[in-house]
Protein backbone atom coordinates (compact mmCIF):
# COMPACT_ATOMS: atom_id res chain seq x y z
CA UNK A 1 0.00 0.00 0.00
CA UNK A 2 1.35 3.45 -0.92
CA UNK A 3 0.25 6.78 0.55
CA UNK A 4 -1.02 9.15 -1.74
CA UNK A 5 -0.68 13.31 -1.24
CA UNK A 6 -3.36 14.42 -0.26
CA UNK A 7 -3.37 17.53 -2.66
CA UNK A 8 -1.89 17.56 -5.65
CA UNK A 9 1.12 19.31 -6.29
CA UNK A 10 1.83 21.89 -8.58
CA UNK A 11 4.36 20.62 -11.50
CA UNK A 12 5.81 23.97 -11.86
CA UNK A 13 7.00 24.14 -8.68
CA UNK A 14 9.94 22.03 -7.73
CA UNK A 15 9.39 20.57 -4.35
CA UNK A 16 12.76 21.54 -1.74
CA UNK A 17 13.51 19.14 0.39
CA UNK A 18 13.10 19.01 3.64
CA UNK A 19 16.90 18.79 5.06
CA UNK A 20 19.05 21.98 6.41
CA UNK A 21 20.90 21.37 2.70
CA UNK A 22 18.16 21.50 0.69
CA UNK A 23 16.64 24.53 2.33
CA UNK A 24 19.90 26.58 2.24
CA UNK A 25 20.40 25.76 -1.38
CA UNK A 26 17.17 26.90 -2.42
CA UNK A 27 17.75 30.06 -0.60
CA UNK A 28 19.48 33.52 -1.63
CA UNK A 29 22.76 34.44 -0.14
CA UNK A 30 21.84 36.68 2.33
CA UNK A 31 18.64 34.52 3.53
CA UNK A 32 21.03 31.63 3.25
CA UNK A 33 23.22 32.71 5.85
CA UNK A 34 20.84 33.76 8.16
CA UNK A 35 18.89 30.31 7.50
CA UNK A 36 22.43 28.81 8.54
CA UNK A 37 23.13 31.45 11.62
CA UNK A 38 19.37 30.82 13.16
CA UNK A 39 19.53 26.72 12.56
CA UNK A 40 23.20 26.35 13.78
CA UNK A 41 22.07 28.59 16.44
CA UNK A 42 18.72 27.25 17.81
CA UNK A 43 18.30 24.60 20.28
CA UNK A 44 16.86 21.03 19.34
CA UNK A 45 13.83 21.49 20.07
CA UNK A 46 13.54 24.98 17.80
CA UNK A 47 15.34 23.13 15.05
CA UNK A 48 12.35 21.81 13.27
CA UNK A 49 10.71 25.19 13.73
CA UNK A 50 13.11 26.88 12.07
CA UNK A 51 13.46 24.32 9.54
CA UNK A 52 9.67 24.94 8.53
CA UNK A 53 10.06 28.80 8.45
CA UNK A 54 12.49 29.06 5.79
CA UNK A 55 11.15 25.88 3.91
CA UNK A 56 7.94 28.39 3.25
CA UNK A 57 10.37 30.99 2.19
CA UNK A 58 12.47 28.64 -0.24
CA UNK A 59 9.21 26.97 -1.72
CA UNK A 60 8.23 31.09 -2.65
CA UNK A 61 11.27 31.34 -4.47
CA UNK A 62 10.08 28.69 -6.83
CA UNK A 63 7.03 29.41 -7.48
CA UNK A 64 5.69 30.56 -10.59
CA UNK A 65 6.17 34.36 -11.18
CA UNK A 66 7.57 35.46 -7.97
CA UNK A 67 9.82 36.98 -8.85
CA UNK A 68 7.96 39.20 -11.24
CA UNK A 69 5.35 39.52 -8.16
CA UNK A 70 8.60 40.87 -5.88
CA UNK A 71 9.02 43.14 -8.39
CA UNK A 72 5.78 44.51 -8.99
CA UNK A 73 5.49 45.06 -5.05
CA UNK A 74 8.53 46.83 -4.56
CA UNK A 75 7.42 49.33 -7.88
CA UNK A 76 4.00 49.51 -6.45
CA UNK A 77 2.11 48.40 -9.89
CA UNK A 78 -0.19 45.92 -10.76
CA UNK A 79 -0.77 45.76 -6.95
CA UNK A 80 -4.83 44.49 -5.88
CA UNK A 81 -6.59 45.84 -3.39
CA UNK A 82 -8.32 43.74 -0.63
CA UNK A 83 -11.59 45.09 -1.66
CA UNK A 84 -10.90 43.38 -5.17
CA UNK A 85 -10.05 40.12 -3.61
CA UNK A 86 -12.66 40.31 -2.02
CA UNK A 87 -15.07 41.09 -4.08
CA UNK A 88 -13.72 39.32 -7.09
CA UNK A 89 -11.37 36.42 -5.78
CA UNK A 90 -8.02 35.49 -6.92
CA UNK A 91 -7.31 36.21 -10.31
Amino acid sequence: MTAQPEHSADPRVTAVPHTINGIGDALTGAERARFYTEVLAAEENEVPAAMRRWWKVAMLHGAPAAAQSRANAAAGSSLVSVEELLVDGPR
